[in-house]
């Protein structure tokens, strides 16, 4: 008889909460929050379920990691620039990363105070430091920030998830200047005077002019313990 051959087996590489995060990462930017079930990160992990709950305790846990490991990526930098160029890196990292993965804008909005929040929270608020603000301005500054960041990063998330995938934006432009330009011209004078500008606009690009418009009055914020001027 022939001598057969034997198979090597396949190693499968071990499970570890890293993969899991991954692969639940993955699974949200495909199939949304409403699809990130065990039983389907089981699936694509080919484990079983049980295997899983061994590295997170729950779904909470699970999307608060998965917000964490992206939102890490945009708090890491190799270099060490000026606070201003930190935190416009830092804002257009975060703006990036809800625009490719929009469940995240979902769940900073709705994070408890101690979440990956936090994390942007403390890098805006330590160049915020280095930029020389009072101590009594530093908590309204780093605030503002954030919320600038959160609210404009979130709406442009949601905003792109209620078109339809196949939406060109180009023409989706064209089509909201064109109604902004035909609206009662005593009634919305401004909106019709700036439809031009919408149809031309580039969303990172204004909302880091939006940034700077930010620092500049907190550069400009003078010393509350400053004598007045007589």
């Amino acid at each position: 008889m022939p001598t057969r051959t034997r198979r090597p087996e396949r190693r499968e590489e071990p499970l570890s909460r890293e993969r899991v995060v991954e692969a639940a990462i993955e699974l949200l930017d495909t199939a949304g929050e409403g699809g990130l079930t065990f039983r389907a990160l089981a699936a694509r992990l080919a484990t079983g379920p049980g295997a899983i709950y061994w590295h997170v305790t729950g779904k909470d846990e699970l999307l608060g990691a998965a917000t964490d490991a992206v939102l890490s990526r945009t708090t890491t930098t190799d270099a060490d620039p000026a606070p201003q160029e930190a935190i416009r890196a830092l804002a257009l990292g975060v703006f990036d990363a809800i625009d490719a993965h929009p469940w995240v804008g979902t769940q900073l909005s709705g994070a408890p105070p101690q979440s990956p929040m936090l994390r942007v929270f403390e890098h805006i608020g330590r160049q915020v430091q280095a930029l020389g603000v009072p101590q009594t301005a530093q908590f309204t500054a780093a605030s503002s920030l954030l919320s600038y960041i959160l609210g404009v990063a979130g709406q442009n998330a949601a905003n792109a998830r209620q078109c339809p995938p196949d939406t060109d934006r180009t023409q989706f432009l064209d089509t909201v200047s064109e109604a902004w330009a035909s609206l009662d011209p005593e009634e919305f004078a401004f909106t019709r005077n700036v439809a031009e500008q919408l149809r031309v606009h580039d969303d990172r690009a204004e909302f880091l002019a939006g940034i700077d418009l930010i620092l500049t009055g907190i550069t400009a914020r003078p010393d509350p313990t400053d004598p007045a001027p007589s």
